[in-house]
């Protein structure tokens, strides 16, 4: 009996040993973007999940769907999207494979451009002493620049509804610059997208985020020249004032 269960430790104490052997990839993958996702709410980015990609298409059951992987996954996104960490920590475990989004026009909006005419205007920015907050890239072609919102929930009336960018299916129709602020979101890296492409940091959620106003005129600039030498960069999309 007792060599049988000597036996039996001595196997598990094996598999247990193998088995610690093989998680620490997944362990540091897995701790890299939840401490991403903190890291971005402990800057007050409010997030919530959102899809993934599978294969070449979206995790979500929506047939042809214009927006693969970029989505929240549920329809109370604004209401669910939190900063708490116990809460983000729960989704990051619970749902390893999904992304995020960020809830603009409650703590922050986020200028969303094309990316040569983001690479340019934050180049110039940087050059002229201008302070920039978090910047993010997706490979499929945006920079994002992440700033104060311009209305507060004290403020109603200073709020700029975004009902256009409440459509993420619209970008292909409004190309140039977009205003992501009150009704819109996101994705926060670091997120993955159909095709390996995904969205990570150029400047991290660490940075202050800056008034828009003081990034607007560089960027409105570079999008209009990249505008002229890209048909598919044609056009600059203004949310309106509520």
């Amino acid at each position: 009996m007792s060599a049988e269960f000597g036996g039996r430790s001595g196997l598990q104490g094996r598999l247990s040993h193998w088995l610690r052997g093989r998680r620490p990839k997944q362990t540091a993958d897995e701790g890299g973007r939840e401490t991403l996702l903190l890291a971005a709410a402990a800057a007050g980015l409010p997030l919530a999940p959102a899809a993934h990609p599978a294969g070449y298409r979206c995790s979500c059951d929506r047939v042809g769907c214009p927006t693969p992987a970029r989505h929240p996954v549920s329809f109370a996104w604004q209401t669910q999207s939190t900063t708490d960490r116990a809460q983000i920590e729960r989704w990051a475990r619970h749902q390893p494979q999904a992304n995020f989004i960020t809830a603009t026009g409650m703590v922050h909006d986020v200028l969303d451009v094309p990316l040569q005419a983001g690479r340019e205007a934050l180049e110039r920015l940087l050059a002229t002493g201008v302070e920039v907050g978090p910047v993010a890239e997706s490979d499929d072609g945006r920079m994002l620049f992440f700033t104060l919102t311009r209305g507060t929930p004290e403020d109603e009336d200073e709020w700029w509804p975004c009902e256009l960018d409440c459509h993420p299916d619209t970008t292909d129709e409004h190309p140039g610059l977009r205003w992501h602020c009150r009704g819109s979101y996101v994705l926060v890296p670091p997120a993955r997208l159909p095709g390996d492409h995904g969205v990570h940091w150029v400047r991290g959620p660490e940075h202050p985020l800056p008034d828009p106003l003081t990034l607007l005129e560089a960027l409105t600039d570079a999008c209009a020249r990249h505008a002229g030498t890209d048909a598919d960069q044609a056009g600059t999309a203004w949310p309106l004032r509520h």
